[in-house]
């Protein structure tokens, strides 16, 4: 399984891919220099989050901690999954292979590239929901080419913030308002929806992705100083 992204969405990618192309290098400064809000004023289920009950990750890195909330009932597969490997230690001691500054940052291949599931390495289809996006702080499953999921996460790392022209764009097409008014308050990648698992949103520790993201690469996206996993903790929010 590789890192990459599926970049053939099922629905309004290619519009969406083009609008969005010339917003996600402007904008608010990417990285230490992002100016997010304490909290996004959505009602979308990711910004309700978490509530008493709800199960959390936590995610202890050589950057800092941050956590965030899964959503089983809207992705039972890719939280089985990531569940069960972070309690067996998988995750323990990996390190982020793919930093894109202001879009993501990436882990959860082994030091050999390989990646695993808790079905003996078998993957899982993609799980889509509207109820789900990629929004900034969005955790995802990412998709092989042949569209199956493993031990591969990223962590959306985009700035507030949404172009009016996509905006538009996105209004004409038939998304809901709710929706583009999330992505608008939040940032994200529209043209992701719908081609990879969306199975978390981060809610604490937006700071240490956007450090993790503003860490210095080489020419295939690693850190050249390596940000390591120490673990990732499965919790019940009280």
């Amino acid at each position: 399984m590789s890192g990459k992204f599926k970049r053939a969405a099922l629905v309004l990618a290619a519009a969406l891919a083009l609008a969005l192309a010339g917003c996600l290098g402007g904008g608010a400064p990417s990285g230490d220099g992002v100016s997010r809000p304490e909290a996004v004023q959505s009602a979308e289920l990711q910004f309700t989050h978490p509530a008493a009950g709800d199960t959390v990750a936590v995610f202890d890195t050589s950057a800092g901690v941050f956590r965030a909330v899964l959503f089983p009932q809207q992705a039972p597969q890719a939280c089985a999954n990531f569940v069960g490997l972070a309690q067996a230690g998988y995750y323990n001691g990996l390190t982020f292979t793919r930093v894109e500054q202001g879009f993501v940052v990436e882990a959860g291949q082994a030091a050999d590239g390989s990646a695993t599931t808790i079905w003996n390495g078998s993957g899982y289809p993609a799980e889509y929901t509207d109820q789900l996006h990629h929004y900034s702080g969005a955790l995802c499953a990412a998709m092989s080419e042949e569209g199956q999921g493993a031990s591969v996460f990223y962590v959306m790392q985009t700035a507030p913030g949404l172009e009016q022209e996509l905006a538009d764009r996105m209004a004409a097409q038939g998304w809901r308002q709710e929706i583009i008014d999330a992505y608008a308050a939040a940032g994200g990648a529209p043209y992701l929806d719908y081609t990879d698992t969306v199975f978390g949103q981060v809610y604490e520790g937006m700071d240490v992705v956007d450090a993790i993201g503003a860490a210095q690469v080489d020419e295939a996206l690693a850190p050249v100083e390596a940000i390591t996993i120490h673990s990732v903790t499965i919790e019940t929010y009280q």
